[in-house]
């Protein structure tokens, strides 16, 4: 059997919370006949977002020698559960000789096959993950347009993902409502979860919107790619 290799540490619980999902989502009747998965949590990768926005280390080369352990440990495909680390994806696909699987490229797939006639979707992200406009660049190839939040309601998301990041879990949520319900006036209902530590705070709040869950798609795009089948209810 192929074996899935986890590009994780950032952070620590999404990559856990994408183990998780390839675990639930994968239709097995016992041990053996789940997916081997190798996990390298690397922690020491410089955060992304502070490259992108305000010229903070460069984690280009720790994202390379992680994917590198990865297909030297044996594995056959790779997955990263970080949406602000795809900004760097192009560069890392060039040093590895196994597949990598695009999160956002499968997110627009999923996106489109589910919801056909919407036009216009709602990212809620990190800063990097916005500024660099890698879910712009992907979703636009799949006629669909990315709405963000501005500049006053960015902070907002970026303190609940970076709440989550730190295990701070008293979190007023008052403020990030207020910016679901302002898109939510504006008819775009449907909300890319794109930071993989908002899946974890939708979950645990129990945020009811209208979401894409990208690990959740990355999840049972890996379990496809390596010969298995997806449970069709959980």
């Amino acid at each position: 059997m192929k074996t899935i290799g986890i590009l994780g540490g950032m952070g620590p619980l999404a990559t856990a919370d994408l183990l998780k999902k390839i675990i639930t989502l994968t239709d097995a009747n016992g041990d053996n006949e789940h997916i081997p998965v190798i996990v390298d949590n690397n922690t020491q990768i410089p955060d992304r977002t502070e490259y992108i926005i305000n010229s903070g280390k460069d984690p280009t080369d720790y994202l390379i020698r992680s994917a590198l352990r990865l297909e030297m440990m044996g594995a056959d495909v790779i997955v990263m559960p970080c949406n602000t680390a795809h900004y760097f994806y192009d560069e890392i696909v060039k040093y590895i000789k196994i597949p990598f699987i695009n999160m956002i490229e499968e997110t627009a797939k999923e996106t489109k096959k589910l919801y056909p006639k919407v036009k216009k979707v709602a990212l809620l992200a990190t800063e990097g993950t916005n500024k660099s406009k890698i879910y712009d660049k992907v979703f636009s190839r799949y006629d669909l347009e990315i709405i963000k939040p501005d500049d006053c309601e960015q902070k907002y998301v970026t303190e609940l993902i970076y709440s989550i990041k730190a295990g701070k879990y008293n979190i007023e949520l008052k403020n990030f409502k207020n910016v679901l319900y302002k898109f939510k006036n504006n008819n775009i209902d449907v909300f890319i979860l794109g930071c993989t530590e908002l899946p974890v705070a939708f979950e645990m709040f129990r945020i009811d919107e209208i979401c894409i869950d990208p690990t959740k798609i990355l999840a049972c795009s890996a379990i496809k790619y390596v010969g298995k089948k997806v449970k069709e209810k959980i």
